[in-house]
């Protein structure tokens, strides 16, 4: 029996599943904070100390945490990312194009490449659809508190996980089956059977990479943001995306349709590849 064709596709969450970011759903006002108050204390501490704005968000989690009197248990988290609003029909877009691409002989895998936190992302109804969550994580001491970064996912370290994805490897820790030399053709996943979706800055390297590769990226925007929508066109401009689409991922709407069609695409270009190495002398 044929190996089915694998297709990943593979996610930011904040801005793209997501509107806005998660901790301001539950932690941010949980410590007393606004939305405003909280990202510009992190960003003046990166600033100050000329740090990762990632490990700084995260440290002043841990910081605001303590100060509220708040246990940052993994348990928390993922009661958190329960109260994560999702964008118009990001709940049944994983059963109805897993069932799209199934029709053709293609197996679909969804990843998430997100700098946000891996908890609260474990904590969503749509968690379960994911292959794998590549995202920024704690670690927890034996009373299951958190208390330091374990992973901080930022927009240049992002792209490792492409090449992980390519290559099949889940671990985080794992840095050396990375580098092992793999035929493109005999890896698990393609560049070229990748489709990637962002919307913002920290996406840009992992969309221009895919993009380069032969995949398909992905630029999303609110829908309800004009403004949003002309960031995204000069990416397009840039050459650094292949396609926008408002974040609607409701039955026919433009991701719907815009995937489904990529999906035509790379079933034809297989089944004509199979073709070609048929007909050769």
């Amino acid at each position: 029996m044929a190996k089915k064709l694998t297709v990943a596709l593979i996610y930011d969450f904040d801005g793209t599943l997501s509107p806005g970011n998660m901790q301001e759903y539950d932690f941010i006002p949980a410590v007393g904070k606004s939305n405003r108050e909280f990202w510009e204390e992190s960003n003046q501490t990166a600033m100050e100390q000329d740090g990762d704005p990632i490990l700084a968000y995260m440290y002043r989690m841990l910081h605001e945490a303590k100060n509220s009197g708040i246990s940052l248990r993994r348990e928390s988290f993922a009661r958190s990312g329960q109260n994560i609003r999702l964008y118009e029909g990001v709940r049944e877009w994983f059963p109805r194009i897993n069932a799209y691409a199934a029709a053709k002989g293609i197996q679909l895998h969804h990843y998430i490449n997100s700098s946000g936190l891996r908890e609260m992302i474990e904590g969503t109804p749509i968690a379960r659809q994911f292959k794998k969550i590549y995202a920024s994580s704690f670690f927890y001491d034996v009373d299951g508190v958190a208390y330091w970064p374990a992973v901080a996912v930022n927009y240049t370290n992002k792209t490792q996980f492409i090449f992980k994805i390519n290559k099949g490897i889940e671990s985080v820790y794992d840095s050396e089956r990375i580098n092992e030399f793999i035929e493109e053709e005999k890896r698990p996943v393609q560049f070229r059977h990748m489709i990637y979706f962002g919307d913002g800055t920290t996406d840009i390297p992992c969309m221009k990479l895919v993009k380069q590769q032969g995949g398909h990226s992905i630029a999303v925007y609110n829908p309800r943001s004009r403004q949003k929508r002309q960031t995204m066109e000069q990416l397009i401009r840039d050459n650094r995306v292949s396609y926008i689409c408002a974040a609607d991922y409701s039955p026919d709407k433009e991701i719907d349709t815009l995937v489904r069609t990529i999906i035509d695409k790379i079933h034809a270009d297989d089944r004509l590849s199979k073709f070609y190495r048929k007909t050769e002398p």
